[in-house]
This record gives C-alpha cells, sequence and structure tokens, in this order.
C-alpha cells in the first residue's frame, strides 16, 4: 500500500510538471508510405511546427507486418531519442499527450481533423469531411489512442504547409488558427512534403537513436565484422521496386532522387540503373571504393561489407567476387530495417540507392556526422571506363 501511494505522488508530481504550451500543438497521422517517406515527412513536420512556433505531437511509427491486416504504431521512441530533439524545438510523445494533456486540453468533442479539402472515403463518398480515420493505416492510427472527430476543418486553398518559400505562410497559419482558440492542429497526413525539402534536410542531426538501437549496432560491428574498416550498402530489389523502376524511363524525379540529381535536375538524369544497378555495377563499384579506400588510409584498409536488402542480399555473388580482396560480406541475421540503418549509418563508406527513401534517411545522417557517402551507378561512368576499371582492379586482387 505504501509502495502505491508513493507510485502515485511521484506520478502526480510529473504530471504537473507537464506545462501546457499557450501557442497550441501540431499532431499529425504518418500516414504515407513506411519508414524512409515517414521520416522524410517527419523533418517536414518538424520544421513546420517551429515555424508557427506550436509543440510538435511526435507520433508513433507506422509499420506494415506480415499476417497483420491493420497497421502496428510503434512509440517514437523506440527508435529515437526525444532530448536531442528538444534543442531545436519543443516536443511531446503522443502517449504522454494523449495521457496527461488530451482530457482537459483536446476533450473528445473538439477534436477536429484538418485537411486541405475533403477526403474521398473507401467507400467512395466525402461525407463532406477530412474522413480522418477510413481506411488503414488511417484508422489504426487513431483507434490506438481511441480518437474520434468530431467534424473536419479545411485549410485550403489558402494556406498550405510550405513555410520557406515567401508568402509569409506562418504567420498567416497564425492568423487564421491562433493557438488560444485552436490548441491543437490534428492534420490527416503529415504538414510537410516528400521528398524532403531542402531547407529541412539540417534537421536530421537532431534524430539521434535511441540508446537500444545504438548498442545493439555497435555490439553487431563489434562481434560480428572482422576488425578494420567497413563498407555499409543498400540493395533496394524487391519485386515492388523493379515495377516502380520500370516508370523511370517517363520521369525526371523519382522518389527520393533530388538527393543526388538535384531539386531540379542541375546534376544529371535519372537513369534505370541508379534505380536498380546490375550485379555488374554493383561489383566493379564496391571493388573501386575498396581501391580507393585502401590508398587513403593503408593503415585502415576495408575488411568487410555490410549489405542491407529489402529482399535479395546477393551475399554469394558478393563474396564470391570479393574473395580475392579479402574482404567478408555479411547480413544482419534479424529482419530489422532499423537496426540496418543504424549499422549503416556508422560504416566507413556507405553506398546508396539514389532513388530509395530509406538510403536517403542513411544519407542524411551521415552528412551531419561528416561521413562519406555515394550512390550506385552516380554520377554515370564515362565510356571506356567499365573496362579500364575491370583490367585495374583484376591486377590488384592479384
Amino acid at each position: 500500500m505504501f509502495r502505491s501511494v508513493g507510485y502515485l505522488v511521484a506520478l502526480l508530481g510529473f504530471v504537473q510538471s507537464i506545462t501546457v504550451d499557450k501557442n497550441g500543438y501540431i499532431m499529425y497521422c504518418p500516414c504515407m508510405g513506411r519508414f524512409g517517406n515517414q521520416a522524410d515527412h517527419f523533418l517536414g513536420s518538424f520544421g513546420f511546427a517551429k515555424a508557427l512556433n506550436r509543440t510538435l505531437v511526435l507520433p508513433p511509427w507506422v509499420e506494415y507486418r506480415k499476417g497483420e491486416i491493420r497497421s502496428i504504431q510503434v512509440p517514437f521512441d523506440t527508435y529515437f531519442q526525444v532530448g536531442p530533439l528538444q534543442a531545436f524545438h519543443r516536443v511531446i510523445t503522443m502517449e504522454n499527450f494523449m495521457r496527461n494533456l488530451a482530457p482537459s486540453l483536446w476533450p473528445p468533442e473538439e477534436r477536429i481533423s484538418f485537411c486541405y479539402t475533403e477526403r474521398m472515403g473507401l467507400d467512395g463518398s466525402t461525407g463532406h469531411g477530412c474522413n480522418a480515420k477510413s481506411g488503414n493505416p488511417f484508422g489504426p492510427f487513431w483507434d490506438t489512442f481511441k480518437v474520434d472527430f468530431a467534424r473536419s476543418e479545411f485549410f485550403g486553398p489558402k494556406l498550405n504547409y510550405d513555410i520557406h518559400h515567401g508568402q509569409h505562410m506562418a504567420r498567416q497559419w497564425y492568423e487564421r488558427y491562433p493557438g488560444d482558440k485552436w490548441p491543437v492542429l490534428a492534420f490527416t497526413g503529415a504538414p510537410a512534403v516528400f521528398p524532403v525539402q531542402a531547407e529541412n534536410l539540417p534537421l536530421h542531426r537532431y534524430l539521434r537513436w535511441s540508446v537500444k538501437y545504438e548498442s545493439e549496432a555497435k555490439q553487431f560491428i563489434r562481434d560480428s565484422l572482422p576488425r578494420g574498416a567497413f563498407i555499409g550498402i543498400h540493395l533496394r530489389n524487391g519485386i515492388d521496386w523493379v515495377r516502380a523502376c520500370e516508370h523511370v524511363k517517363e520521369s525526371a524525379n523519382l522518389f527520393s532522387s533530388p538527393q543526388c540529381l538535384g531539386y531540379r535536375n542541375e546534376h544529371g538524369q535519372l537513369t534505370v540503373d541508379m534505380c536498380l544497378p546490375t550485379k555488374d555495377t554493383i561489383i566493379r563499384q564496391l571493388k573501386r571504393q575498396i581501391k580507393l579506400h585502401r590508398e587513403a588510409s593503408p593503415d585502415n584498409p576495408i575488411r568487410a561489407v555490410f549489405v542491407a536488402s529489402d529482399s535479395n542480399h546477393m551475399l554469394g555473388e558478393l563474396n564470391d567476387a570479393l574473395k580475392r580482396m579479402d574482404i567478408t560480406v555479411v547480413r544482419h541475421p534479424d529482419s530489422n530495417p532499423h537496426l540496418d540503418l543504424a549499422i549503416l549509418g556508422r560504416s566507413n563508406h556507405f553506398i546508396g540507392n539514389c532513388i530509395s527513401s530509406y538510403s536517403a534517411f542513411v544519407k542524411r545522417e551521415r552528412d551531419s556526422n561528416g561521413f562519406p557517402s555515394s550512390f550506385w551507378a552516380f554520377p554515370p561512368e564515362k565510356p571506356g571506363s567499365k573496362a579500364k576499371d575491370a583490367n585495374l582492379l583484376q591486377h590488384e586482387e592479384l
């Protein structure tokens, strides 16, 4: 009994320590795509909340698992620390907000969903509202917190999420939805664009892995990789990706391609090999990078290649191709894409897929830490360079 009372007193003290933000809160469902897309949207939403000077409610990550017909919501702080984010702007986890603030600040009758315009439901009807809970993951996301919406609010067409390019957009949001009258802006989707705007790229430095994931990444590198430097690579080659790459020829930009081509294609044009590199391209580029690292750091040569993939890790092909160079090619035995990301971020060099938002996450993290990265088939190889590389690298192996 004494322990229960003590716990209650401690809990009440914690609740009382939470200060309500008079400027209001921003909440949203990360309902587009998988982790890479959601991470892009998080950075944009983080910048949006800062511009509007509202506390950002950190949503759980939406995941889709085999055998589950509804999405799974994983708390934000499972993968990332909350503390470092506070150095840029105020945040609170959604679990904390709903438990300690929502009952009084955001009661059920005042829960309003925000969207640009009417959103069609699965049955084809609009109902003259946002239909914020229609479909998966929309319904499961809000159901996780027992949220139903009393009505909808359309903020279009005068308002949008771009607070970086003129129009005094942040001020317009404040004037239309002041915090004292609209304490919570709950968006049907993320208040951000995809891919992440260039202005929000630097915000990734505030996104730090949780102690658990950072520790497990270090342990894997220490216990499972040969002592020395290693290259991390991302191979995106599942059937859904193969089909997506069929649209390269008709696209100037695709998914996260601005990360290497630029937002206006100022660094080049999209190619099929950038989206789906061939086995020869992968092996040739790996050998070249191993050789370059050997020349730059002869006392700490590459000893291993770590592979993350959504489908085919190509372990057999890569081990065969690199065995004369005394290179071990490995993957993590568990199918944990987040742990793969944490390991890739710590590699001595990373080679990713220009089009993939998963690769883009690694690239941003490494940029924030000053670590080198490159992309498959970018920049495109010059005519004759393939044969030259093949002859030179064959000689180096022997």
